[in-house]
């Protein structure tokens, strides 16, 4: 995957000062692989990554968009930590059905296999890895997750294993926790059916009111964000018809 980048999070602090900001928690790391978020204060999604165990360092495999930004903010949190972060040498492969020896199955879901690290690029099966995420409404940096923008419990976090209501405190836990106990949510990703034309982007209106927009697409279905009070029938989306599945 030429499209990710890895980070190497090293020293005796590492295990508390990843646990103090990122959205799930860090001490499950000696079970396997770890999907988590880092936050703004106000709660806002800024990057999401897998946390990886690799002997007396973590790894944290992000989108290779976002890593600069996130190295810059872990930096930053890094105070007098006993904590190193550099740019690891590493490659991800990933693939389905039998993981091979020294990988991790995605803990987000089932379908989504397994994720490997070494030192040379692996040979990547052919894989529809969109239409997975669309059947499945799993969301990706850039397309449904927007830095500064998204809130994760709307993203599906809770579903996909990517927070946790138990471990205390992080950075925006307390937005977070307010919007899981407080309300049902208003908005959120869902998987539609698309009949038509219409570019991922575009906007989705209900009896000429808006309603969302057109995340990704996969032949006729795709993943839309909505406000669910007004995705009651069909929607129109450039000259496709959308509903909800």
């Amino acid at each position: 995957m030429e499209n990710r980048t890895i980070l190497r999070v090293t020293g005796k602090d590492r295990v508390e000062f990843l646990q103090n900001l990122v959205t799930n928690d860090v001490r499950g790391i000696d079970r396997g692989i770890v999907y988590a978020a880092l936050l703004t204060p106000q709660g806002k999604y800024l990057a999401d990554f897998f946390l990886v165990p690799a002997g007396d360092a973590i790894l944290l495999d992000v989108a290779s968009s976002l890593a600069p930004g996130l190295a810059r903010r872990l930096a930053m949190y890094r105070l007098r930590a006993d904590v190193t972060i550099e740019h690891a040498e590493l490659h991800v492969s990933r693939g389905l059905g039998a993981a091979q020896d020294g990988a991790f199955v995605d803990p987000r879901h089932p379908a989504l296999g397994w994720r490997l690290y070494a030192r040379e690029p692996g040979d990547d099966p052919i894989t529809d890895w969109d239409a997975i995420r669309v059947k499945h409404c799993i969301p990706e940096a850039g397309t449904e997750l927007v830095p500064e923008d998204s809130y994760i419990l709307e993203c599906g976090f809770e579903r996909l294993h990517g927070v946790d209501f138990r471990k205390g405190c992080y950075v925006g836990q307390e937005v977070t926790a307010r919007m899981k106990h407080k309300t049902e949510l208003r908005k959120g990703l869902a998987t539609v059916a698309v009949t038509g034309d219409a570019e991922p982007g575009a906007e989705i209106t209900a009896d000429g009111k808006p309603v969302g927009r057109l995340c990704t697409r996969a032949g006729g279905r795709a993943i839309a964000y909505l406000r669910f009070d007004r995705a009651l029938g069909p929607m129109r989306a450039g000259d496709a018809t959308i509903e909800l599945t």
